[in-house]
């Protein structure tokens, strides 16, 4: 497995880690690799399938741009992101990685091709610099899910870094492998994982890149939960997180505890996973858990673990959690997917709640199988979920979805942890079904905005369009 923990969790900007954050790291890629710009004179983006169909929702058209101008997910402030793009509208210019001028406008310079696919992925982007003697450099990309991204051709997708080539202790493709390396070296799942990632950098490098990350979770949860108003995009959706909470931490700190219902604790849960698609959906700063239509689901689990399960061990707890979620997430998209365009949000929400669901049983001090057994539950009550977002929009239904996809996680995680292991149907064979399930799901379900709910509910402004 050619992946690590910081592939499948990165830090980045909302709305979308495969409409927004994938483009954004390939329009800069594009010219990056273009080299020298000085005889550039102007550029152009062409948009196709899904990013085309729901990419205005999605922030599609902002993410090339910013791209373009040469930021990062990582390092772009949010709050800043309206600025550089009225400035590029109002100057008519844009600089092309910051650097040299060239004519353009959003209205000229993007292209929508909404009934036409790419060969690779739907997520198709083809981009083409303008040189002062007339010819073109132009070169495909494909945005493949969770941030990761490829140009035509490319063997291995990638989020912009490098893929790396230092062999690992404990390779594998499948979970039965990995199972069978357990069995034979006595270790934990997570102890596995971590060895992987410890033969490409120290131990010191790997917990503070994790505690890194959970930070930012923890951070884009606590924000989420004070920060009422309105989300944008022409839905006129309404922030709810914050003033639930608010209501939850009343109805706590009472006097009168007798309303107390045994199922409060898991509101709290599903109100930590909206706050975080919430942030997302205002296109604040998240990390993509695997991506960020699913990006609530772990960091609420997480927390959960963190305050709920009464850890002896928080840190180290944490760490183990994320390391095995990590190893879930880079089985599913390396024989299935983890973009809705491409298997519908079954490979987004579903495979969160496995991640999370598996975390939560290493943390717990589970054993492999029964990790195992937590993450097959939790993709195998998600198979067939479609992605059918209204408006194009990060919203309905998706912020809810997290909600309970976070409750899925930690049933399934009970479930596992009160059985010995043992299962009917195996990790491997749920990501296979998944894969087959998404390849005959109808394309209208998959991140179009063209079926579903999409259609049935009826929009004052449609975002998409």
């Amino acid at each position: 497995m050619d992946m690590s923990v910081f592939d499948l969790f990165k830090i980045g900007i909302g709305p979308s880690s495969s409409h927004t954050v994938g483009p954004m790291v390939a329009a800069r890629r594009f010219l990056v690799e273009c080299g020298d710009l000085d005889n550039a004179v102007g550029v152009e983006a062409a948009l196709y399938g899904s990013l085309a169909l729901t990419g205005v929702g999605h922030a599609t058209d902002k993410a090339v741009i910013l791209g373009l101008m040469g930021q990062t997910p990582q390092g772009l402030d949010p709050s800043e992101v309206d600025d550089k793009l009225a400035e590029v509208e109002l100057d008519g210019v844009l600089r092309l990685l910051g650097t040299k001028e060239v004519p353009f406008t959003a209205k000229s310079g993007l292209v929508w091709h909404k009934s036409a696919t790419l060969p690779e992925h739907p997520n198709g982007m083809r981009f083409t610099l303008k040189l002062a003697d007339g010819s073109v450099i132009e070169r495909i990309f494909y945005s493949v899910g969770g941030g990761f991204i490829h140009a035509a051709g490319e063997s291995h997708a990638r989020q912009g870094g490098e893929t790396t080539s230092a062999p690992i202790p404990f390779y594998f493709d499948t979970m039965d492998q990995l199972l069978a390396h357990g069995k034979a070296s006595g270790l934990s799942i997570p102890a596995m994982l971590r060895a992987n990632e410890c033969a490409h950098m120290d131990g010191a490098e790997l917990d503070a890149g994790i505690d890194r990350i959970w930070q930012v979770m923890r951070d884009c949860i606590a924000h989420g939960l004070v920060t009422d108003g309105q989300l944008p995009g022409g839905l006129n959706v309404k922030r709810r997180a914050a003033k639930l909470w608010a209501q939850a931490l009343a109805a706590k700190n009472g006097d009168n505890r007798a309303n107390d219902l045994p199922h409060d604790a898991l509101h709290q849960v599903s109100l930590y996973a909206m706050a975080v698609n919430e942030e997302n959906a205002a296109g604040g700063r998240v990390v993509t858990a695997p991506t960020n239509g699913a990006a609530g689901i772990i960091p609420a689990v997480l927390r959960y673990y963190a305050e709920d399960c009464r850890p002896s061990d928080p840190v180290k707890g944490v760490r183990q959690f994320m390391l095995t979620a990590a190893g879930i997430g880079m089985l599913c998209k390396k024989n299935a997917s983890i973009s809705g365009a491409e298997i519908g949000c079954q490979g987004e929400v579903g495979v969160a709640c496995a991640m999370a669901a598996a975390g939560l049983v290493a943390a717990l001090g589970g054993s492999n199988e029964q990790i195992e057994n937590a993450a097959e539950i939790g993709i195998e009550h998600h198979l067939g979920m479609t992605c059918d977002p209204i408006g194009g929009l990060v919203q309905i239904p998706c912020i809810e979805r997290n909600g309970m996809g976070a409750i899925k996680a930690i049933t399934a995680a009970s479930l596992a942890l009160k059985g010995d292991g043992t299962h009917f149907v195996s990790l491997d064979d749920v990501i296979e079904t998944m894969r087959q399930t998404g390849a005959d799901m109808q394309d209208k379900y998959k991140e179009t905005s063209l079926g579903g709910l999409a259609i049935h509910v009826v929009t004052v402004n449609h975002a998409a369009c």
